[in-house]
């Protein structure tokens, strides 16, 4: 069908089939609704306790201990915000990402985006155009790259009857082309559909905060009944006083701010990304990379950026240098051609128009050469120098060896018509060696994984030297430890595979079908290893899936690690205190006031304004576990000492109270103190304030705080009780390190 009786489809018939439902979509969202992230928010169960709190002292009029409130309240609107505002980056980013497809309607040209695209269109592609629509092509002939489906940067021809995936995109040539899927039926979209089910979140945060939910619940009711009832009926306390005292106890059992210091520092982590224009599709992900010890690379598009640089060119004609330049140049700025390979060239041979075109051959990796003939000058080739020169000196086929791309031009005298054959008696004129171009600080991030202890895979579906000399120049250790995975498979000449034995052996990994890259994750997983798999295309889907992580980000997650140990300390203490006092028959010794300063200063303060600091180190223990060994030593301590000051110091029932609350934020500061070493200026300046806040907040409000002026014999109790907690807390600490310490030492051996 010739060009000029291509009309397209009528606005009124593209109409007609959008409204039987024929057309395309914008793409579904990958971001939470805002209903969701509100709900998600504010419908928690410590939010429900919280309130629950709230209300019963709010019932016996204890308004002054409602204060904790602020934080609750805080803890949704900030959650919230920060959730929304990393919506909104990500929701424009992806916007801004949707492409604008070329379509024939009424016979004229038109721009339109990917959901206006209806069944039937008749889309017009060209060189650099990408492939949106399932299609088949209706007139034309183009050259598809398809490596974001296979692996594979080999150009594929196209012409007249066949079919284009949407995924790929054009790299020579022109074609229209009319289409046969659309949104939720086209290949990426099915298969990206098929990917995502049964995909559950791979969170360890997500997973212990579960875990912590499930036993604040179970625990925190019928603890806060006892407590009431024995104040109530057993010492016979007023009703407001055994509420007050209970809630007290209760308010502590709550990590509340930990819940919003992982949400906030994971959004925080998107935001971060979303200014650098990368798209996160689950905010847990940014977490589970801290834990990875393996990595997989995919070559294409994540170590090279797509673009190829020529690393020399060597003259091999007779013809003088300004003319075989002149030539060069010619052929450059009349060629149509705007792959990788020609993007390069014309770096090199800048066109100079000095020769006008007569006829065009346009270059296709079928025939590996392309040709250009001008007025009275004859035709200038471009192609593989096996077919323009028949053979290769030593010094192209050791390029070719090392991986390199050579490209040969040469030149006749004659106009050239032939598409199907070369003319006798070419000419030499260059051959161009072309290299993969690194991405910038490739060297460094591979230095940087190999430092961390992450053990770095690259896999590409090119050649194995190719891949193997990408490799070396982007600094693996271990790139000659390279194999070709094409002879593998279960064929009839094709050996069988042994994963698990090939990944042991192997860091390098060349000729990979999707199917055998899902297979590689699947052994290394095996293996015992936590697998982070990066990739650009749709041919990594399936490897994508199965890692732990498939997005390589490691901001926003050690500030979580680091300083949860501060929240656990609060529920331990509380847990033990509240236990200590149901069994002793003792009042609470703080009350909701004196809990919500301690929330506010000494946990909520130096946590989110930690997480504006980016660290990268690996995280090598498992977030629940770690966590609770550093709180458990500073939070049995202090519960030790309020049990032994309760029942021996010699101390009015107020400045009794007074010490032992000094002590907890004490030792509280000492816990924040560890865990922001090593230190910063913005940790010093966080750890001085929280020291000035806290103290001078009791300084100046002693009377809500329910605080006394402090005493030479209280001093002393503080001194000795301190001390003594905090000697205790560092034996506890070495106990727990040495156990650790046998059990890490057992299991390596």
């Amino acid at each position: 069908m010739c060009e000029h009786q291509l009309t397209g489809l009528s606005q009124s018939e593209a109409a007609q089939r959008r409204a039987r439902g024929e057309g395309g979509d914008g793409g579904r969202t990958i971001t939470k609704s805002r209903g969701q992230i509100v709900r998600e928010n504010l419908f928690t169960l410590f939010n429900l306790l919280s309130f629950l709190i709230a209300g019963l002292l709010l019932a016996v009029g204890a308004y002054s201990n409602m204060l904790f409130l602020a934080i609750i309240i805080s803890n949704i609107v900030i959650g919230t915000a920060q959730e929304l505002r990393a919506k909104k980056l990500v929701d424009e980013l992806s916007l801004l990402n949707r492409p604008r497809i070329r379509v024939l309607r009424d016979a004229k040209e038109q721009i339109l985006g990917q959901d206006e695209i209806v069944m039937g269109d008749l889309m017009v592609f060209q060189s650099g155009d990408q492939i949106c629509s399932d299609s088949a092509v209706i007139s034309g002939t183009v050259e598809v790259n398809e490596s974001l489906l296979t692996g594979e940067s080999d150009a594929v021809v196209k012409e007249a009857g066949s079919h284009l995936l949407s995924g790929s995109f054009v790299t020579a040539g022109k074609a229209y082309a009319q289409v046969e899927h659309v949104g939720e039926e086209n290949y990426t979209a099915r298969l990206a559909n098929e990917v995502k089910k049964e995909k559950q979140v791979n969170s360890e945060l997500l997973g212990s905060m579960r875990k912590v939910t499930h036993f604040t619940s179970f625990l925190i009711i019928p603890l806060g009944v006892f407590l009431f009832a024995e104040a109530f009926f057993l010492r016979h306390e007023a009703a407001e006083t055994a509420v007050v005292s209970s809630a007290a106890a209760l308010l502590g059992m709550l990590p509340k701010g930990l819940v919003l210091l992982i949400s906030v520092s994971l959004a925080a982590g998107v935001i971060r990304l979303a200014k650098m224009k990368i798209l996160v599709q689950n905010i847990y992900s940014l977490e589970t990379l801290a834990h990875v010890d393996t990595l997989c690379l995919d070559k294409t598009g994540t170590i090279t950026d797509g673009k190829l640089n020529v690393r020399s060119v060597i003259a091999l004609s007779e013809v003088p240098e300004e003319e075989a330049r002149r030539l060069a140049g010619s052929y450059m700025n009349a060629c149509q051609d705007n792959n990788a390979t020609f993007q390069a060239l014309r770096a090199v041979f800048q066109g100079s128009g000095a020769y006008a075109p007569a006829e065009q051959i346009p270059f296709s990796s079928k025939r590996k050469w392309g040709c250009i003939s001008f007025d009275q000058k004859g035709t200038v080739f471009v192609g593989a120098p096996e077919r323009l020169l028949g053979g290769l000196s030593g010094d192209l086929a050791q390029a070719l060896e090392e991986g390199y791309r050579v490209i040969a031009v040469g030149y006749v005298n004659e106009v050239w018509k032939d598409d199907t054959k070369l003319p006798e008696g070419i000419r030499p004129l260059y051959a161009v060696i072309l290299e993969d171009t690194i991405r910038p600080h490739a060297r460094e991030t591979l230095e940087f994984f190999r430092t961390e202890g992450v053990d770095v895979k690259v896999i590409s579906g090119d050649h194995v030297k190719t891949v193997s000399r990408i490799a070396q120049r982007a600094g693996l250790h271990r790139w000659k430890d390279a194999v070709d995975l094409s002879v593998y498979g279960g064929g009839r000449q094709i050996r069988e595979a042994d994963y698990d034995l090939l990944c042991r052996k192997y860091a390098v990994f060349a000729r990979v079908t999707p199917g055998q890259k899902q297979e590689i994750v699947k052994a290394l997983k095996r293996q015992g290893y936590q697998v982070a798999m990066t990739g650009d295309g749709v041919n990594d889907l399936l490897a994508l899936r199965e890692a732990d992580c498939s997005i390589a980000v490691a901001d926003g997650s050690e500030a979580s690690h680091q300083i949860a140990q501060v929240f656990f300390i609060k529920t331990i203490y509380s847990v033990l205190v509240s236990l200590f006092c149901l069994f002793a028959n003792q009042p609470f010794p703080f009350i909701p006031i004196q809990i919500t300063l301690v929330d506010a200063c000494i946990e909520a303060y130096p946590s989110f304004l930690t997480i504006l600091e980016s660290d990268t180190r690996r995280i090598r223990d498992r977030f629940l576990t770690a966590a609770l060994r550093h709180a458990a030593p500073f939070g049995t301590a202090v519960a030790a000492e309020i049990a032994l000051i309760s029942l021996t110091a010699a101390l009015p029932e107020a400045d009794k109270q007074t010490v032992m609350y000094v002590i907890l934020i004490v030792i509280s500061m000492t816990a924040v103190l560890k865990s922001c070493y090593p230190l910063s200026p913005l940790r010093i300046f966080v750890c001085v304030t929280m020291v000035i806040g806290t103290f001078g907040a009791l300084m100046i409000l002693p009377a809500l705080f329910r605080v006394t002026r402090i005493s030479a014999v209280m001093e002393s109790y503080i001194l000795i009780g301190g001390g003594a907690a905090f000697l205790l807390a560092l034996l506890l600490e070495m106990f727990l390190s040495l156990k650790d310490y046998g059990k890490r030492k057992e299991t390596a051996l």
